[in-house]
């Protein structure tokens, strides 16, 4: 399926205000790609499609997490979760799209992962960082986003588990493992 076709099938999984929000992701990931000399064209199918399924009812989400042998932990987690792993599964499934950096770019742009590629971090990062989010912090992400993905990730990171603290929620555990390795590689890089 090529781009065009991509783009209208993902539009019509949405309304509006998302479809502004996953332009504003495609644009962002393309720029991070181009200035951390990561894959552009990659980059710019992840984040077309990083939101997918996110308008999906739960009730479906929730049966193809479990008919499909998705990973069941999701259930007992924060259900803006799931349309990640869902959406990585939809576009594979209905628009055959097989890259697997591709699909894993999409399947861990809310929680991030151990070991994220640099296709992982750019989509996760404009994902936090397009121009239409507007929360506090984010324009500090932004000005660090201009010279490194990892202390923006991390500065993102910290940002949602703060929130989720102070929500008394519960923290998905691939998120702190993220954290906790993007911390590791900035050392070893310095």
């Amino acid at each position: 399926m090529n781009l065009e076709n991509l783009r209208e099938a993902t539009r019509q999984q949405m309304p509006e205000k998302r479809w502004k929000h996953t332009l504003g992701v495609v644009e962002t990931a393309i720029k991070l790609a181009k200035h951390f000399d990561g894959d552009a064209n990659k980059a710019e199918l992840a984040a077309l499609l990083h939101d997918y399924s996110k308008a999906w009812a739960i009730d479906r989400m929730d049966v193809i997490i479990r008919e499909q042998q998705l990973p069941q932990e999701l259930l007992v987690y924060d259900k803006e979760l799931w349309h990640a792993h869902v959406g990585a599964w939809a576009v594979q499934s209905e628009h055959g799209i097989t890259d697997e950096e591709v699909l894993d770019a999409i399947r861990y742009h809310t929680s991030g992962r151990e070991n994220m590629t640099k296709l992982d971090k750019i989509v996760c990062l404009a994902d936090y960082i397009e121009p239409g989010r507007d929360f506090p912090g984010v324009s500090k992400i932004r000005e660090l986003a201009k010279h490194n993905v990892e202390e923006a990730l991390i500065a993102a990171f910290d940002s949602t588990i703060e929130l989720l603290m102070a929500r008394g929620k519960r923290i998905f555990p691939l998120t702190v493992l993220a954290r906790n390795d993007l911390i590791v590689q900035l050392k070893q890089s310095k």
